[in-house]
């Protein structure tokens, strides 16, 4: 038995594991939400963190977290790239609410199943129902602010409503009892994944096998002749081919004193990474960055938000080590992933674009029956969404609450002021 991501035996929901045909799983509603803690694994956490990291209105958590304690939520079914439930509102018919979230593509499943098959230890914790952290940060397993999209059939235009928070919540549990429902909604079933680690399972065994039969022994020299006066010593070996990917540190437990474990494996994924960039590019990815630059990078690779424990720490020692708060790093992640340095840049350093695109974006949003954004250097903006124009010739989406200077960069970069648009209000 592999260790629990918490150091300790995990909460069930008081659910049957739910019908199901390796592509779509049906879970009949769960015992209400009790407690403070939606999740007690680490992706289960990430799965929460994810809507709560976008949401506009706190209050709106707030509620939807009442509606999970008050057992609104009905039968849960969960296909590739969406989760979908019925949540029972004010009104006498419940509402139908989805959260969808992008699917893997092949390649990143093959990178996860090698990664997984690679090491004994990864198979016997997914065989237990855990996902060691090292593994699903070969793909992007976790989903991260931005990837959860929230539609629901009530008139709440809140980003999330209320229903799709509490249905939030409740998956949140789901994924605590089984991650492969994580992996369903990525894009593999169960036995699809189970099969295809058996198989590759099997080719690797048969391949060390084979490969250490056929390997020819290495020329020796004896030690007393390799250090007599004089000696003529046979040439180095060819250095090893540098490995396909960076390697992966073993788990680290927690122990009373230790170093925080999230901070080990983090450092050491992260100086891995750079060593095999380093080794195979002969540059060093980050040498560029300065302190704080580094810091969000940082942040935003790691799957989890702040929710935990662990993430909260992580967050606030690297906002304090770049005298920032930690609500200036959430926001300063939100723009990494939206776009690196470049997006950075756009969010804390306004400026004067030249006369061209930026004069041209007014017309062409209005053309578009997007009236009403008001010019201020690189920004136009309504009373809730903006766009930035960058110097890389990107125009970035914005959102913040009913005129509040709140702004939080959402949605993808695009070179069309329209299509930026289009991309944040999810069109």
């Amino acid at each position: 038995m592999t260790p629990r991501a918490h150091g300790g035996p995990r909460s069930r929901p008081a659910a049957p594991s739910g019908s199901h045909d390796d592509q779509r799983r049906t879970f009949p509603p769960i015992e209400p939400l009790a407690g403070e803690e939606a999740a007690t694994t680490w992706w289960g956490n990430a799965w929460v963190e994810a809507l709560e990291d976008t949401a506009l209105d706190p209050a709106r958590l707030v509620r939807g977290r009442a509606y999970a304690a008050r057992g609104n939520v009905a039968a849960i079914t969960v296909t590739p790239g969406k989760v979908m439930a019925y949540v029972q509102g004010s009104r006498p018919r419940p509402y139908r609410t989805e959260i969808r979230l992008r699917t893997l593509g092949d390649d990143d499943w093959d990178d996860f199943l090698a990664a997984a098959a690679a090491r004994p230890d990864h198979m016997a914790a997914l065989l237990d129902k855990d996902v060691p952290q090292t593994l699903a940060a070969a793909v992007e397993l976790p989903p991260t602010p931005g990837d959860l999209i929230p539609d629901c059939s009530c008139p709440d235009d809140g980003y999330p409503c209320k229903h799709a928070a509490a249905l939030c919540y409740q998956t949140a549990r789901l994924l605590d009892e089984d991650p492969f429902v994580l992996f369903l909604m990525r894009g593999r079933g169960e036995r699809e994944i189970l099969a295809a680690l058996s198989r590759r399972n099997a080719a690797r065994s048969a391949a060390e096998h084979t490969a250490a039969a056929a390997a020819a022994p290495q020329a020796t020299v004896p030690a007393s002749e390799a250090v007599a006066p004089g000696a003529v010593l046979p040439p180095l070996p060819p250095p090893f081919p540098a490995p396909r990917r960076a390697g992966r540190p073993p788990a680290y437990p927690h122990a009373p004193g230790a170093p925080d474990p999230l901070a080990l494996d983090l450092l050491a994924c992260e100086a891995a990474a750079r060593a095999h960039t380093l080794l195979t590019t002969g540059r060093d990815p980050v040498a560029a960055l300065n302190r704080w630059e580094d810091a969000v990078r940082l942040a935003a690779a790691h799957p989890g938000s702040g929710l935990t424990a662990s993430t909260r720490a992580l967050y606030r020692d690297l906002a304090a080590a770049a005298d920032r708060t930690p609500t200036d790093l959430a926001r300063a992640v939100a723009a990494w992933r939206q776009g690196g340095p470049a997006a950075l840049s756009v969010l804390e350093e306004p400026w004067d674009p030249p006369a061209g695109p930026f004069d041209r974006a007014r017309p062409a949003l209005a053309a578009a029956d997007f009236p009403g954004f008001r010019p201020w250097r690189n920004q136009l903006s309504t009373r809730s969404l903006q766009l930035r124009l960058g110097r890389d010739g990107l125009w970035y989406g914005y959102e913040s609450d009913p005129d509040r200077e709140d702004w939080w960069p959402r949605g993808t970069p695009d070179t069309d002021p329209v299509g930026a648009l289009a991309a944040l209000l999810g069109r």
